[in-house]
């Protein structure tokens, strides 16, 4: 098996407990809310929310892909970390084997935050992951953050 892992950072005006509140801990009701296109629904079917549970986010009629099964791996109310693993999608066709996400968000000096990511794709065998592919996903991560970050910009009493 090999691994190819990419980091992705980015900054917001944001405070890293709100943000983590709304990027981790309530994910599956706010992610069909900001990418409503994209996303129908987001939801757990195994697990009490913490490390070993199992979401499933299922697309719009009409995306390319119908499903996505992730696993909590870990989440760390008090430091703002959380990471979880892809295990199931029919997107997957031959590789990668995994997907896994690690993310920690840190105060920024001006009041914000800054999401430090890592992803890596484990692949089977020795088979490779598109140069494309790393920067498609870089891509609909930031788009995912943005719309995020906004959502809680425009709601400036949700996840205090």
């Amino acid at each position: 098996m090999g691994i190819f892992a990419y980091d992705f950072e980015t900054t917001s005006v944001i405070t890293p407990d709100r943000l983590f509140k709304a990027y981790a801990i309530d994910c599956d009701n706010l992610i069909p809310k900001v990418a409503p296109l994209a996303v129908e629904c987001s939801k757990i079917i195994e697990g009490n929310g913490g490390p070993g549970t199992i979401k499933m986010i299922t697309f719009r009629e009409g995306s390319r892909f119908k499903y996505v099964k992730q696993r909590i791996d870990e989440i760390d109310n008090a430091n703002f970390t959380y990471g979880y693993s892809l295990i199931e999608s029919d997107a997957f066709t031959g590789t990668p084997e995994k997907i896994t996400y690690e993310f920690k968000l840190v105060a920024s000096p001006d009041g914000g935050s800054i999401l430090k990511s890592i992803c890596k794709y484990h692949t089977k065998g020795d088979q490779e992951i598109k140069e494309s592919r790393i920067k498609s996903s870089k891509a609909k991560a930031a788009r995912l953050f943005q719309a995020i970050e906004a959502y809680l910009l425009a709601n400036p009493n949700v996840y205090n």
